[in-house]
């Protein structure tokens, strides 16, 4: 087959048979333990979401797959790693054009919550902090407001004599301290 995505561990897809989700993510995660491949193999998952069902009488939470007969799969894409997944009883194949798989997107992953990323911040409102990336990049500013999930910051830069409060990732800034 000869695949070479070496390198960094990207999220993948996995068509299985139907129903076969769970037992494709257990055999997986076995064949990674019992042939040591942790090194290769990163993780497993099985997308699911919690649904309200109601009927006249009751109303109950369940979780239901996503994406029936998908498996996302984290790993470093190899022959080797190709072979292991593409053997796996219950997979019909990698999605991607013709046999060669195709790794989701950072967005597809971040949107699917598939891979939770916890965002430390070091600077709170009224810090000074440093603008470090985009067109800003090298200015100073004060923290106004610092969103819920910790994902955008706005701040108070003064450019050309000029107070600008600018919107921007919690990524594109870091304390002064730091």
């Amino acid at each position: 087959m000869n695949i070479t995505h070496e390198g960094t561990p990207r999220w993948y897809v996995v068509h299985t048979y139907t129903g076969y989700e769970n037992k494709v993510a257990s055999n997986i995660e076995k064949i990674v333990e019992n042939r040591n491949l942790q090194h290769l193999i990163f993780g497993v998952k099985i997308p699911m979401e919690t649904v309200v069902e109601s009927d006249s009488e009751t109303t109950k939470e369940i979780e239901r797959k996503m994406f029936p007969s998908y498996v996302l799969i984290k790993m470093i894409m190899n022959d080797e790693s190709w072979h292991i997944i593409r053997n796996t009883t219950g997979v019909t194949g990698f999605v991607g054009p013709g046999s060669a798989p195709v790794a989701l997107t950072e967005e597809e992953v971040e949107k699917l919550g598939v891979e939770v990323r916890v965002i430390d911040i070091k600077y709170a409102v009224g810090d000074s902090v440093k603008i470090c990336d985009g067109p800003l990049s090298g200015f100073i500013g004060i923290v106004n407001e610092i969103s819920p999930d910790q994902k955008k910051v706005k701040v108070t830069a003064s450019m050309f004599g000029r107070e600008t409060q600018v919107e921007l990732d919690s990524t594109q800034v870091k304390a002064l301290d730091e």
